[in-house]
């Protein structure tokens, strides 16, 4: 004869979902913005921006336009 199983109710019943988020998965994907644009205003200050001269005019003609 077997015995009846008792299942823990759904964690979903408690009235709400936890949405929040840690700190970090904020702030990593900001620092990561602020560096790539950094680098695209100041092409100079990255070692391997020696690419296609159209570029880097382009990158520079939208540094003049952000920056007014």
């Amino acid at each position: 004869m077997s015995a009846p199983t008792h299942t823990p109710p759904h964690p979903a019943s408690r009235g709400g979902v936890d949405s929040r988020l840690p700190w970090w998965a904020l702030a990593l994907p900001t620092l990561s913005f602020v560096a790539l644009l950094a680098l695209i205003l100041h092409p100079s200050d990255a070692h391997a921006a020696a690419g296609d001269p159209a570029i880097s005019r382009l990158l520079e003609h939208l540094r003049h336009l952000i920056m007014r």
